[in-house]
């Protein structure tokens, strides 16, 4: 910037040192200023496709994908065998869900150019996208007071339609020499304004240690903000569950706060307030609270590793019968997350959790993920 702004102080009626300005403002996240930049070379210099790609993609960061698309169409009109202003315009496209239209376009950017990376890639990401997540995984639990228990738990999550997706799951327990196990189902409804519902519940062989039945509900939106601001996007997520068991019956009431920032970082912060009522005694109301902080690590080519950290208070799973009951708890935790390829991945977890009457509790475990 200080050499474009030199080089200005020279000739500042020079038209190529503004554009180089204006992008530079786009590179460095001023996109208000860029957006003003541009406009005023347009009014002066309204044949050059580079000038309406740059407005182009100002608009596209800001999120306006339709005044994007009208720019590239404008760069196209005025040159129209460019391989990158075609390719410019397949992704606005893609960003506007046209995906077979915009499949065209890298198509017809890769015949103007057969070495263009680009197209080939903005043609690879049009591949149909997988609709279901068959996942398998295992947990287990250590404890310095009692034996240690193990689970093992498969799930398929099918997102049929951009409305619809169904969630089925198996899980199954070994806990202080009993066997038990249970079934999840769920189904979600997605409306663009208005976020997404799921409802769901479950049922099993509760052998006195899981519960009998299960029930809930959960309520979720999400803001997107804007991809030059430091918060990217904010979701909320409220949700309650039911629990019966043999001889208490549980309900939670949770909510989380997520938010995005750039380079894929995550901050969630979430509370729960969960009321237990057992045989013979009153009902009792118990707060813990969790916040979670998630990170991208690395990533070669369509390899990627993201990892978390997360630390919890007052927390129990109440999907176990050991796990209730009036203890306090600090846990401590983190997970990684290996995506191998667009198919698969793999992710693991570690927590450590501190009681009351000295009493720790360590857990771990790994799923493997097929989407297809």
């Amino acid at each position: 910037m200080q050499i474009v702004d030199q080089e200005l102080t020279r000739a500042p009626q020079d038209i190529d040192v503004q554009a180089w300005r204006a992008r530079v403002m786009t590179w460095s996240g001023q996109l208000a200023e860029a957006e003003k930049e541009y406009l005023e070379i347009l009014k002066v210099s309204r044949t050059d496709p580079d000038n309406w790609m740059g407005l182009a993609s100002v608009y596209l960061r800001e999120g306006r994908v339709e005044d994007a698309l009208r720019a590239l169409d404008r760069a196209v009109e005025l040159d129209p065998k460019r391989a990158d202003v075609r390719a410019a315009r397949a992704r606005a496209l893609r960003a506007m869900g046209e995906r077979n239209e915009a499949r065209m376009e890298f198509q017809k950017a890769l015949n103007l150019d057969p070495t263009s990376m680009e197209a080939r890639a903005g043609l690879t990401s049009l591949r149909r996208e997988p609709k279901h997540e068959l996942r398998f995984g295992q947990d287990n639990d250590l404890f310095n007071f009692a034996d240690a228990n193990h689970g093992e738990w498969t799930s398929l999550v099918s997102r049929w339609t951009t409305y619809w997706t169904t969630s089925v799951a198996g899980d199954f327990y070994q806990r202080g020499g009993a066997a038990a196990g249970k079934f999840v189902g769920s189904v979600t409804r997605r409306q663009p304004k208005w976020g997404a519902l799921t409802l769901g519940g479950a049922i099993g062989r509760d052998n006195a240690v899981i519960p009998k039945s299960e029930a809930f509900f959960d309520l979720d939106h999400g803001w997107k903000i804007s991809e030059a601001n430091f918060v990217r996007a904010v979701e909320f997520d409220y949700g309650q569950h039911w629990y019966w068991y043999q001889a208490s019956r549980i309900l939670t009431v949770s909510g989380t706060a997520i938010v995005s920032f750039p380079q894929e970082w995550t901050l969630s912060l979430g509370a729960t307030g969960a009321r237990s009522a057992f045989s013979g005694t009153g009902a009792e109301w118990r707060p813990s609270g969790t916040t979670r902080l998630g990170f991208p690590l690395g990533h070669w080519e369509d390899k990627r590793l993201s990892g978390n950290v997360f630390f919890a208070t007052g927390t129990e799973d109440f999907a176990q019968i050991d796990q209730i009951g009036r203890f306090a708890s600090q846990t401590y935790g983190g997970g990684l997350r290996f995506q191998l390829n667009a198919r698969q991945d793999v992710t693991g977890y570690t927590a450590y959790q501190k009681r009351t009457q000295n009493r720790t509790h360590t857990s771990f475990g790994l799923s493997y993920g097929i989407h297809f």
